[in-house]
């Protein structure tokens, strides 16, 4: 009878001043929702399952993944998009090492993420207990934050905690822990004490006096050179980045991620003239982005050995890395920026364009235009990279959000395929990472329904997360994923040996079309160019999900580059 009376009591809502039990899921979720967090991904099982299904009843969207990898590389890239952290959540043991690499991804990129990894019951700690793994030890190299969540009770503590400290001073990624017993214990609700919103992080403005010897040093360089990274995409300081430039009339260029922070086809974008820019400037300003691989360090071949540089950046770390920083602008992009537009207001100042800099930068530019434009038209079959690049451009709308990886698609997608608005572009980033761009297109068909997304893959990087196709199909995502097929990583035999398999190689001419038509999204196979463009419309017009697997010549390469990719 005890038992029944504790079944009935607990199942029974209480009238008056109390309030029904609730347990732990519901608690993490609420708690969630409640710190601005809108979207998870993850894969459920044991001790998570509950926590996912209290998301969806309190607002939460939630989209179940195949694999924790991917699932966590779609939580950052929400990050991104939003300001907000998203969540990956994962079973305890394999899932929560697999969504380490989603971790590592935002801890790369400095994009706000919570990665939730469910735990055995606290009180099996040390019993060898179902998948048991020292969590938040192994999350801790990639995390401003690794907790265990001790009690229900302190459960709303740790994710304010937690979602606060994804966001504030330099974003990245979060983890924590809930053992079993936290998630499916129970607990009257007031006894719980939820926690206030966190506001958005604050905007930190740089010291008066550095903004001024930021301007000096600009008026003082002969070639001056603006970089604008995906750090002021993340600011949303694209109205200011855009003011400024308009107001000082400087050559600009924009990281991968950077692109549209500025628009692409802005007139004083020199991305044709990328290196020769690099090589000349005697003085760069880098607005949100680093002097890291991406940027070949700031130093030589790739940049003059004696280039000043003035550096915009939200970590105070950061400056000075790899080349000494003349002046430093620590703080917001936004904000700063801001206090730049006021000072050009006050003291108004204007790069000339009769410059020998700007010949030289015309004249380069004008010889890549041409240079690519040449492949562009080419109609050879197998088709290369250009020409196919070219078909996706003249498919897509203008402010279509590009998800992109696969080392030669990825790198030739960033000069053809132009990004006109801010986050508009996702891709391999600052971590390298290939297998981001299918759960990358579904984070940002997630966060923008009313836009068309389009993931353009390699199909190595495509391979890694193809699976999660059936996410965008089950989800009614209209998301075109376009798989440029060479038969391998860095490309494959058109036929193999089967006596002498070459280690990059794929099964020549895969119809990966055929998986998302298993789960009843349309596929399209494409191999000569009359097809091409006609089917590109046609598929990316057509809100259902599709893969349009286009073969390519296996040899095909980039245009000749005056550099290695990887600078030594």
């Amino acid at each position: 009878m005890g038992d029944s009376s504790r079944i009935i009591r607990r199942a029974t809502t209480t009238r008056g001043d109390q309030m029904a039990e609730i347990d732990g899921a519901t608690v993490i979720a609420r708690s969630l929702k409640q710190q601005g967090v809108d979207y998870m991904f993850g894969v459920v099982g044991f001790p998570v399952a509950g926590v996912a299904a209290a998301a969806q009843r309190e607002g939460i969207q939630y989209y179940g993944f195949h694999n924790e990898q991917a699932a966590s590389y779609a939580a950052g890239a929400v990050g991104y998009l939003t300001g907000r952290p998203g969540a990956c959540l994962t079973v305890c043991g394999p899932g929560m090492i697999h969504g380490i690499a989603g971790m590592a991804n935002a801890w790369s990129n400095t994009w706000p993420m919570i990665l939730i990894g469910g735990a055995p019951d606290s009180y099996q700690d040390g019993q060898g207990s179902f998948q048991e793994a020292p969590q938040v030890e192994a999350a801790r190299p990639f995390a401003k934050l690794s907790r265990r969540a001790e009690s229900i009770q302190r459960v709303p503590y740790y994710i304010e905690q937690a979602v606060r400290t994804s966001m504030y001073g330099r974003p990245g990624a979060v983890y924590l822990d809930f053992a079993n017993d936290v998630i499916s214990g129970r607990i009257e609700e007031s006894e719980i004490e939820f926690k206030d919103r966190c506001p958005d992080a604050p905007r930190t403005y740089a010291e008066p006096g550095s903004i001024d010897a930021a301007v000096d040093a600009l008026k003082s360089a002969e070639r001056p050179l603006v970089i604008v990274g995906k750090g002021m995409a993340y600011a949303r300081a694209e109205d200011d980045v855009r003011e400024f430039i308009d107001k000082t009339q400087l050559p600009f260029l924009a990281s991968p991620m950077g692109k549209g922070v500025v628009p692409d086809d802005h007139p004083l974008s020199v991305a044709p003239a990328r290196s020769y820019a690099l090589q000349n400037a005697d003085l760069v300003f880098l607005m949100g982005a680093r002097l890291n691989w991406i940027m070949h360090f700031g130093l030589p071949p790739r940049f003059n050995k004696d280039v000043r540089v003035v550096q915009m950046d939200i970590s105070a770390e950061e400056i000075g890395t790899n080349v000494p920083t003349e002046v430093a602008l620590v703080g917001d992009g936004k904000a700063i920026t801001s206090q730049l537009n006021v000072a050009l207001e006050q003291n108004p100042w204007t790069y000339p364009q009769e410059t020998t800099w700007w010949t030289g930068l015309s004249a380069k530019a004008e010889e890549n235009r041409q240079a690519v434009a040449a492949m562009e038209v080419d109609d050879s079959e197998p088709m290369g990279y250009y020409r196919v690049l070219r078909a996706v451009r003249e498919a897509i709308p203008d402010d279509a959000i590009i998800a992109s990886e696969g080392a030669s698609t990825m790198d030739i997608g960033r000069t053809v395929l132009p990004n006109i608005v801010p986050r508009s572009r996702l891709d391999a980033g600052t971590f390298g990472t290939m297998g981001v761009g299918v759960a990358q297109a579904i984070a940002a068909a997630a966060v923008h329904p009313e836009r068309k997304v389009v993931a353009v893959e390699g199909d190595a990087g495509f391979g890694f997360s193809a699976m999660e196709v059936e996410v965008a199909v089950r989800y009614n995502l209209p998301i075109t994923f376009i798989v440029v097929n060479n038969n391998g990583i860095g490309g494959g035999p058109s036929e193999l040996d089967p006596n002498n398999i070459p280690p990059g190689s794929y099964m020549p001419n895969a119809r990966y079309e055929k998986i998302i038509e298993a789960f009843g999204g349309k596929g399209y196979f494409v191999t000569t160019v009359d097809e091409l463009d006609s089917t590109l419309r046609t598929a990316v017009d057509d809100p259902t999900p599709s893969i349009v697997n286009i073969m390519i010549d296996p040899k095909a390469q980039r245009k000749p580059q005056p550099f290695g990719w990887l600078t030594r």
